[in-house]
């Protein structure tokens, strides 16, 4: 049982977290043993991904002036925590993951950006490349442009000698 500077503690502790979380997942792990709520913890923290298990009590109240105050309501029964500071797709990616591989895991809302996200927005989430990925399709894209480009500037140029190699072959043959 925590005395009430511990709960006041871990209540400031939370509130900064989902001020700086980029994603926070709402789950109910009900159900499943000890062995699995392990397994996905150290998911979870290989991902870079912090996950807790909190009252509902001090959840609301830490959840008070956040962007995190629009799933209150979620708040009900078991509920654990995933929270996510810089890839927002990752914490998705392993709690769907591991959703449809233990039926017993619960995914019950999300909040990003301020808005609340339903199990069906988390799930199209986690379908998402990772962020690097995205980086690295993005920055593909901004290379080829510059690469057509010289390639259409080198094309005038090639032309011409292309003309001119042509209209000497036709005066040395004539």
């Amino acid at each position: 049982m925590l005395r009430l500077s511990e709960k006041k503690e871990l209540v400031e502790d939370l509130h900064r977290c989902f001020q700086k979380a980029a994603i926070l997942i709402l789950t109910d792990n009900k159900g499943l043993n000890v062995e699995s709520v392990n397994e996905l913890r150290r998911k979870l923290r290989d991902a870079g991904v912090e996950y807790r298990v909190v009252k509902n009590t001090l959840l609301r109240r830490a959840a008070e002036g956040t962007d995190v105050a629009v799933v209150t309501d979620d708040f009900i029964g078991p509920t654990a925590i995933a929270i996510g500071y810089d890839d927002p797709v990752e914490p998705a990616k392993v709690l769907a993951e591991f959703a449809k591989a233990n039926e017993k895991l619960e995914i019950k809302a999300g909040v990003m950006n301020g808005d609340r996200l339903a199990v069906d927005n988390i799930v199209a989430l986690s379908k998402l490349p990772s962020r690097e990925v995205l980086l690295s399709q993005f920055l593909s894209v901004l290379n080829g442009v510059p690469t057509s480009f010289v390639r259409v500037l080198n094309g005038v140029p090639q032309k011409l000698v292309y003309a001119l190699n042509a209209i000497r072959d036709q005066k040395d043959a004539a």
